[in-house]
């Protein structure tokens, strides 16, 4: 990932990072042109899903077929194997 000043436009280190939570994390960022030596604080968050994780839908699978009665269950399996 590749940060850049917000004054000069010259590349940026992230010199550390401090997580508030899955989808937010606070960037603390140095410019490195040795002229300018703004340091600043840069957000990343998570905006969206274009495609679901595998682990989500099994998991979204598994607590469905576990709702459906023995027979239903039974049933979905034999149109799992047709």
């Amino acid at each position: 990932m590749r940060v850049f000043c917000t004054v000069c436009g010259n590349r940026a280190h992230i010199n550390k990072s401090n997580r508030l939570s899955l989808g937010y994390a606070d960037l603390y960022c140095s410019c490195t042109e040795p002229e300018c030596g703004h340091t600043f604080v840069a957000n990343l968050t998570f905006s969206h899903t274009l495609s679901p994780s595998a682990k989500t839908t099994t998991a979204l699978v598994s607590e469905l077929a576990k709702a459906l009665s023995p027979a239903q269950r039974k049933q979905l399996q034999q149109e799992l194997n047709f």
